[in-house]
């Protein structure tokens, strides 16, 4: 009887267990939605924003000279931006992009890397292997905004500018369908190589002409600094409908699995109870064969 009322107890875990986990997965789904919608309506601006950039410095003969499209070789170090979850239960998510990142450090060619690390997960892996973190930011949760991030976005620009790091690169999950996120690690800075392949992506060709009006340089000024901003952001909400993806993933798998527990708990509590059941007979028939 012992081993049947045990059986009973974990099942009754198992089902508390499992109650939360679909709890979960249901605010995972509704959270997913909000984060997919905020990432959907960014992307169109951001990518029409860097053709324009690239179709100016194409009009422009290439004579455009920015300093955030130049190269900083003589500058000490390059700078890292990692993007993590500041909360766990969502599978391999912040695993991935742990990776990806270190990965980025073992092969990078710069004299050295600092890192800004988003999210409690990060840093706190970051300080299991007591690598050390420039900045650590806790502050930019599942819902990034974006006067959260545009702050962190002009320091690595004027940074960049002041040549205090030779390149600023981001390492984050990609978003490209619900079924499909890819660990990544981006060039933020310089724009140069970046914004150079979007022309010919978008099919432009040399022989359109505009009338600037500023001319291209002033406009450039303020388009290249939005430019940075918006790509940032992007990557931002990338991450963050990412995040939800994975954790409305590993809520349903803890979900199912805790169904398929509960079910062989059953089984093992029927068994149990059975051979108890036959144990009190035969003790029930034996006193009675004493008995006669």
């Amino acid at each position: 009887m012992a081993k049947a009322r045990q059986i009973v107890k974990r099942r009754k875990a198992v089902t508390n267990i499992r109650k939360i986990t679909k709890t979960m997965q249901l605010i995972a789904t509704a959270r997913f939605q909000q984060a997919f919608n905020r990432a959907t309506a960014t992307k169109p601006y951001t990518e029409m924003i860097s053709k324009l950039v690239g179709e100016l410095a194409a009009a422009a003969g290439g004579q455009i000279d920015h300093p955030l499209m130049r190269e900083n070789p003589e500058a000490p170090k390059s700078a890292l931006l990692v993007i993590t979850s500041n909360r766990g239960l969502c599978g391999g998510y912040n695993s991935r992009v742990l990776s990806t990142a270190l990965n980025f450090l073992k092969t990078t060619d710069a004299p050295a890397t600092e890192m800004t690390v988003v999210g409690k997960k990060g840093i706190n892996y970051f300080k299991f292997l007591r690598r050390p973190v420039e900045k650590a930011i806790t502050s930019i949760d599942d819902k990034p905004r974006f006067d959260q991030v545009e702050p962190l976005a002009t320091e690595y620009m004027r940074r960049y500018i002041a040549g205090e790091v030779r390149d600023v690169y981001v390492a984050y999950m990609r978003f490209i369908s619900t079924g499909k996120q890819v660990p990544e690690v981006t060039r933020l800075l310089p724009l140069s190589k970046v914004e150079s392949a979007v022309p010919a992506a978008a099919g432009a060709t040399a022989s359109v002409e505009y009338d600037f009006s500023p001319e291209p340089g002033k406009l450039l000024e303020s388009l290249l600094p939005q430019t940075v901003k918006v790509r940032l952001y992007q990557c931002f909400t990338d991450a963050a409908v990412s995040e939800q993806v994975a954790r409305m993933v590993a809520m349903k798998s803890a979900t199912d699995a805790a169904g398929d527990m509960i079910k062989q708990l059953t089984r093992d509590f029927n068994r149990a109870r059975q051979s108890q059941i036959t144990l009190e007979l035969l003790d029930i028939v034996g006193g009675a064969e004493v008995l006669k």
